[in-house]
């Protein structure tokens, strides 16, 4: 005699048991129903649930590594900057990529200099420091640690959300502008400029700026990001800045 619901070797047909289980956040006291709506998400993500079972300290890690599985600027050897490094995400993915660690010992090693106004645990194969990159010199400290110029500067700078759209924009800006005039001043000839932008790309005159001192700019959204999410990715690779600049200098010269 079948059991209704079962086929006969005593498997569930009625579809209960083969629905995906998703964790329900009850609304506890004192908790804002959005917290516990980020919760739900948070604890049903599919990428923070990867991230836990992989060893990352975070989604974010995916974006990276997205991208550069994409353009393939994290290569053995470079030397990198993370601005805006917290939890440590994109360090993490970015030690083994250049050989940081020194692994690989046929492959040139890299290294990875990670900055962020918290406190962030450390990681192996990577230099991290506490600075607010927005504070007077910082630029110029971070620079005395790199000890030279860099192949890779890449930003995952947010500003605190003040709940005014006008200035949650600025302050992103502002972000953007710092991690870009740094990166003028720090990379190679060819190197590469990752950064966190608003929905729409990077500003309209900070297009010009990238098209005119980079090879190639690229404005995408890795799988990674949220599909409700504002936030998209510049990629902006074959730094020429430099060699444009002294062209200019010359011209002024004639």
């Amino acid at each position: 005699m079948k059991t209704p619901g079962k086929s006969g070797d005593g498997k569930n047909t009625s579809g209960r048991g083969q629905r995906d289980l998703r964790v329900k956040v009850k609304t506890a006291k004192g908790r804002k129903l959005s917290s516990t709506l980020w919760l739900e998400r948070q604890l049903n993500d599919p990428y923070v649930q990867r991230a836990k079972r992989e060893g990352y300290r975070g989604r974010a890690a995916y974006k990276i590594m997205e991208l550069d599985d994409r353009y393939g600027f994290l290569k053995p050897g470079a030397r990198v900057v993370d601005l805006g490094c917290a939890p440590g995400g994109w360090c993490q993915v970015a030690v083994p990529r250049v050989n940081a660690l020194g692994e690989n010992p046929k492959k040139p090693q890299g290294r990875v200099l990670g900055v962020d106004l918290q406190e962030v645990e450390p990681i192996a194969g990577a230099e991290i420091h506490q600075l607010d990159f927005l504070s007077d010199g910082a630029d110029d400290q971070v620079k005395a640690w790199l000890g030279g110029r860099a192949d890779v500067v890449m930003s995952d700078m947010a500003a605190a959300a003040s709940g005014h759209k006008g200035t949650d924009h600025l302050r992103i800006i502002a972000l953007i502008e710092a991690a870009l005039a740094f990166a003028f001043d720090v990379l190679e000839d060819e190197g590469t400029f990752v950064a966190k932008v608003l929905a729409g790309g990077a500003e309209n005159e900070m297009q010009v700026v990238l098209k005119k001192n980079f090879r190639k700019v690229a404005n995408v959204k890795p799988p990674a990001s949220r599909s409700d999410s504002s936030e998209k990715f510049v990629v902006a690779m074959g730094y020429r800045g430099r060699q444009i600049a002294a062209a200019d200098e010359d011209a002024d010269e004639e």
